[in-house]
């Protein structure tokens, strides 16, 4: 029997031998330059062909070799653009000491994003403009949106117009996910302002904004189940808005000053950011301890009570295993967006032990 079982194993595998090989040489003949069938290879849309979106956002993406390219081809569905006002130009780097000429949010995302959507969303006779769906950056799951995060770094109120003037062109195409005064639409381009975005501007408009805020994570904490009295009902607390300190969380400027945690839902906000190590601790005995763990579950929470998707910033990347542990635990709990440096080492499945297929959808 066991000799029956291995004859049947290798005829199998110099089946599949064979095959292979014959498929790899037809794919060379249908393909090569010249052939009827040149063109086989290649399709409208295929840009981002074979690339799967995975539930990462590019920190500091400008640092990388080639910015907004890299991240995609690794999978991120977010980037990040720190930009700093000067005259009338919104210049990309992490300090004012690494801005150059060339490197614009219009240079390095504005038009390379108009570009490839515009291969993303051909008009031809298979597909005319009437009844052309707006096609995501990613071939493979259209409908996936790319957040672009914008970084105010200069004067809030003084950024505020250039950064709203250099949308027009994503704007005019109708790339922008925006809020139409009841309901949110999104696009394949997500813009969330963090840093110095202020939020009285971005709110000003209650019928129509295509910017959204970075929300402060640590304020949106569900405070879990009321303490109860000796009667075991509920403790009265006290009435009127949870006050928030100005200037709290990624984005800061422009808050009104009975800002609650209610201020923020996703017709205005899309994050809900925070440091991970100032908020809830760095893990010092190399694992997520009980009481982290519960300040982690009490934030997602109450972020997504509020329809907001979490990411933590600040997130310990050494050692390894470490930084592979709290990836884990946060994506087991249900952060939405691990906030990564290392795309390589985030967009494979080797980190983790367990599946977590909804993140790599």
């Amino acid at each position: 029997m066991l000799g029956l079982i291995q004859f049947f194993v290798l005829a199998c595998a110099i089946g599949v031998s064979f095959f292979s090989d014959d498929l790899e040489q037809t794919i060379r003949d249908r393909v090569q330059p010249g052939s009827a069938a040149e063109g086989l290879g290649h399709w409208p849309t295929d840009a981002t062909r074979e690339i799967i979106p995975v539930g990462c956002h590019s920190h500091n993406d400008y640092w990388r070799k080639v910015p907004l390219f890299s991240a995609l081809q690794a999978g991120c569905i977010g980037v990040e653009a720190d930009v700093w006002l000067t005259g009338d130009e919104l210049y990309v780097g992490h300090t004012t000491s690494a801005l150059t000429a060339s490197r614009t949010l219009r240079s390095l995302y504005i038009e390379p994003l108009v570009e490839l959507l515009e291969k993303q969303n051909p008009v031809t006779s298979f597909h005319p403009a009437k009844d052309k769906p707006l096609n995501g950056v990613f071939d493979t799951d259209p409908s996936q949106t790319l957040i672009l995060l914008i970084d105010f770094k200069t004067d809030g109120p003084t950024t505020w117009p250039h950064v709203v003037s250099q949308l027009t062109p994503l704007r005019e195409r109708g790339y922008l996910t925006y809020f139409n005064g009841k309901d949110v639409v999104q696009g394949p381009i997500t813009i969330v302002g963090t840093g110095d975005t202020p939020f009285d501007l971005l709110t000003a408009n209650s019928t129509y904004r295509d910017i959204f805020f970075d929300a402060p994570l640590a304020k949106l904490e569900d405070e879990g189940p009321p303490e109860l009295d000796r009667e075991g009902r509920p403790l009265q607390e006290p009435s009127g808005p949870k006050r928030l300190p100005h200037g709290f969380g990624q984005g800061h400027s422009g808050l009104p000053s009975d800002v609650s945690p209610d201020t923020f839902n996703h017709t205005n906000s899309y994050y809900a950011s925070v440091s991970f190590k100032k908020s809830v601790g760095y893990p010092w005995r190399f694992h997520i301890t009980p009481q982290q763990l519960e300040r982690i579950r009490a934030q997602v929470r109450g972020a997504h009570r509020h329809g907001l998707k979490v990411r933590y910033w600040g997130i310990p990347s050494w050692p390894r295993s470490l930084r592979n542990h709290v990836w884990s635990v946060l994506v087991r709990e249900g952060v939405d967006i691990l906030n990564v440096d290392d795309l390589k080492s985030a967009t494979r499945r080797d980190w983790t032990h367990r599946s977590f297929g909804w993140w790599f959808r």
